[in-house]
């Protein structure tokens, strides 16, 4: 039976072949006269008015509530697939693989409209005793920008996921350096391998892998001008992140060359040219320096791949090491020989020292201990 409401208070009706409640009401009607009508349902008539009072609310307020059977997963789904325009495929895919392997399954099926912030953050704490902290983050991002891009097209009315906090997760592996009996076997171990360029401006000028990976032959002057005294530099302005930018403005620096870095680069560009004539009409020619066999961009795993090859050459675990653990050698390696800590944040590309402290601060040597050293020197005993 049909409840007689008031003009503007929708109706309700009891669904027999459902076995529901049946609240509807008309909210505006479309450019051709069609009247635009929201529905709900409840197991109880109690369940159903509140269900349509909400409707009616909405509308009054402007405020689209979205079809009611709209799921997470699908929003996550539309957000991947329409939301990531322009965005480096490395990150495209690093996003579809977070939201596969732990949004969608773990909260896809949800109702978007009945996600609340006790579901999120129930979720993210449990996340968080599993996963590193940058994951962690990662995931609240990936879900929080899936549910505001369809809070933008009328699916939700509010994000939840915006509110919540984020947990701390597990440690990261720490990074480690190398010490200078190990940098010497590496640069050993690399130097009759193509890779040795790279194994070289990693351990001596600190540069960062993406940094190296964009480097083009117009950015490397391994002359200099020795009549005004300008020695051989690269200049590291580009990187293969988003948008080609370095990572922070600082990160633009011109680098001096040690003589080992110029002449592993003069032997590296010998090599490229055989590898581009070998290639004849196959070689892509994008003027990197670091480039493959028929001049294409590496990638980071073509990278990781040659570096372990060699570290396992040099005697040392190959799980044990990655590629950014060279820079954190170069900063090891310049501390361990007394350059001052403003002159190593400057050649890594920080903004300050703080930065170099609280990311390098296992391979700083502590200022303090240089005082104490200082005094037993003057009041010894």
């Amino acid at each position: 039976m049909t409840e007689r409401r008031s003009r503007g208070d929708g109706g309700l009706h009891w669904d027999e072949n459902r076995q529901r409640w049946i609240a509807s009401v008309t909210v505006g009607y479309t450019p051709a006269g069609k009247r635009i009508v929201r529905k709900a349902s409840g197991k109880t008539k109690t369940e159903a008015k509140a269900k349509l009072k909400e409707i009616i609310r909405d509308h009054d307020d402007g405020l689209a509530s979205g079809p009611a059977n709209y799921t997470v997963a699908e929003a996550v789904t539309s957000w991947l697939a329409y939301g990531l325009h322009g965005r480096n495929p490395n990150t495209v895919t690093n996003y579809r693989t977070l939201c596969e392997k732990h949004i969608i399954p773990d909260l896809g099926a949800r109702k978007l409209r009945e996600l609340s912030a006790e579901d999120v953050d129930r979720w993210l704490v449990g996340k968080a005793k599993v996963l590193a902290a940058r994951t962690v983050r990662l995931l609240h991002s990936c879900l929080n920008r899936a549910v505001k891009f369809a809070q933008a097209r009328d699916k939700v009315k509010r994000n939840v996921v915006g509110l919540c906090e984020i947990p701390e997760g597990k440690e990261g592996r720490p990074s480690k350096s190398l010490t200078l009996d190990q940098a010497t076997a590496l640069l050993d171990a690399a130097e009759n391998t193509r890779f040795y360029a790279y194994v070289v401006l990693s351990l001596l000028i600190g540069a960062r892998t993406e940094e190296l990976r964009a480097l083009i032959w117009k950015e490397v002057d391994l002359v200099g001008d020795p009549d005004k005294d300008i020695p051989p530099w690269i200049a590291v302005w580009r990187s293969v992140r988003e948008g080609g930018d370095t990572k922070t403005k600082r990160s633009r620096r011109s680098l001096a060359l040690p003589k080992r870095c110029v002449e592993a680069l003069k032997a590296h560009r010998l090599q490229q040219r055989q590898d581009k004539k070998k290639a004849g009409d196959g070689w892509k020619d994008h003027g990197l320096v670091f480039a493959s066999l028929v001049g294409t961009p590496l990638d980071a795993h073509n990278v990781r791949r040659a570096f372990r090859k060699i570290v396992k050459d040099a005697g040392m675990p190959a799980y044990y090491w990655t590629p950014r653990e060279m820079r954190h050698s170069f900063v090891s390696l310049l501390s361990d020989s007394g350059v001052p800590l403003e002159d190593i944040a400057r050649l890594v590309g920080h903004s300050g020292t703080a930065v170099t402290e609280a990311v390098y601060r296992k391979q700083i040597r502590s200022v303090l201990l240089q005082g104490a050293a200082a005094m037993d020197d003057l009041f010894a005993r």
